[in-house]
């Protein structure tokens, strides 16, 4: 016994490198009873980087092939309201990342006397009774209600399916949070630009917030290791593919005031060589960097487990609405990963998205 123990553990290693699971999900895609799930992943760039010849207007030729796919449920580089509530609990590591990517719900608790929790199940339970025509006052009452959720994407989706003379105060809506919803539709973000305009256009009622940062840890607070920490993965992404990046990058932000110029821009970004010269630039660079912290590679571990979660969020509302034809709007860097994990599901067919853009 003891000898075959010892031959199998010297044997582990070199199995380990050549094994492949002959399980394969992707293989397995039914065809299922009933219209299957289908998902159109848009690589974007973050509006907010964009130079200043952008404006909501360049984003019409975008949104109509968008809106002529007709997708069914819309989901968005957003963290939910509930995991922001989870992440609230545990600032001794997400005290940042709260600052950075939460929503401050308060005002609207105290306007509607919800909290999180509360309001999400308030919201669930009224869109799961929602008539095709609700009264004005009725979607200002789901609008405050969602952003004491902690769902300002979907909230505003509610403001924009209202005429803009019933877009005022009362039903829940203060001053303050007509303020937020105005400024949120102004604000260059594609969740609110690009997401809750084409959501409101469709007839949809809500936005789906699939982001996910419970990965996120602290930054060292040795500073000697958080300089080691940066210089090993800035020196990682100083190479070629990240200045072919640029480079296309500044060609495509010059050219994006003239015709399709945004266009134009998304059809790059969605490109099928896109994900590769992206991963090239970044996360396969870091992954051999050779810092024996294995800094590159707690970098790449962080990544996968978030695009992970990210795709779990989205298959979770596939599983509860099968039929979903889903778009989902992420920075273009995520689309790569999207793509190969949500590939993996069963009940998952992806669409091409340079056939809707063109």
């Amino acid at each position: 016994m003891l000898a075959t123990t010892g031959i199998g553990l010297t044997a582990l290693p070199v199995s380990a490198q050549g094994y492949r699971p002959a399980f394969q999900p992707q293989t397995l895609k039914g065809p299922p009873p009933g219209t299957p799930n289908e998902v159109l992943v848009l690589g974007t760039p973050h509006l907010s980087g964009l130079p200043d010849s952008f404006t909501p207007a360049l984003l019409t030729p975008l949104l109509d092939r968008l809106a002529a796919w007709r997708p069914t449920a819309i989901a968005t580089e957003d963290l939910s309201g509930l995991q922001c509530d989870s992440l609230r609990r545990y600032p001794v590591r997400y005290a940042e990342t709260v600052k950075v990517y939460c929503y401050d719900p308060s005002p609207a608790a105290a306007a509607t006397g919800m909290s999180v929790l509360e309001a999400n199940a308030e919201a669930e339970r009224l869109l799961a009774a929602w008539r095709t025509n609700p009264a004005p006052g009725e979607r200002r009452r789901l609008a405050a209600i969602l952003l004491a959720a902690g769902e300002r994407g979907s909230a505003l989706v509610q403001w924009l399916r209202l005429a803009p003379d019933d877009r005022k105060v009362g039903d829940g809506l203060t001053e303050a949070l007509v303020d937020t919803l105005d400024k949120a539709a102004a604000r260059k973000n594609e969740t609110y630009m690009l997401a809750a305009v084409l959501a409101a256009r469709l007839g949809h009622e809500r936005l789906w917030s699939v982001d996910d940062h419970s990965a996120d840890s602290p930054e060292p607070t040795d500073p000697a290791e958080l300089a080691a920490n940066e210089k090993a993965i800035m020196t990682a992404w100083d190479n070629p593919a990240t200045q072919a990046r640029r480079a296309e990058s500044d060609r495509l932000n010059a050219q994006l005031s003239q015709p399709d110029g945004l266009l134009n821009l998304y059809r790059a970004y969605n490109a099928p060589g896109a994900p590769m010269l992206a991963y090239r630039s970044d996360f396969g660079a870091a992954f051999v960097e050779p810092s024996p912290q294995g800094f590159g590679r707690k970098y790449l571990g962080y990544w996968e487990t978030r695009n992970l979660r990210m795709v779990a969020n989205m298959r979770d509302v596939m599983s509860r609405y099968p039929g979903t034809r889903m778009l989902t709007i992420v920075g273009a860097s995520h689309k790569g990963y999207y793509e190969a994990y949500l590939d993996q599901m069963h009940d998952v067919r992806l669409v091409d998205a340079g056939q809707v853009l063109n």
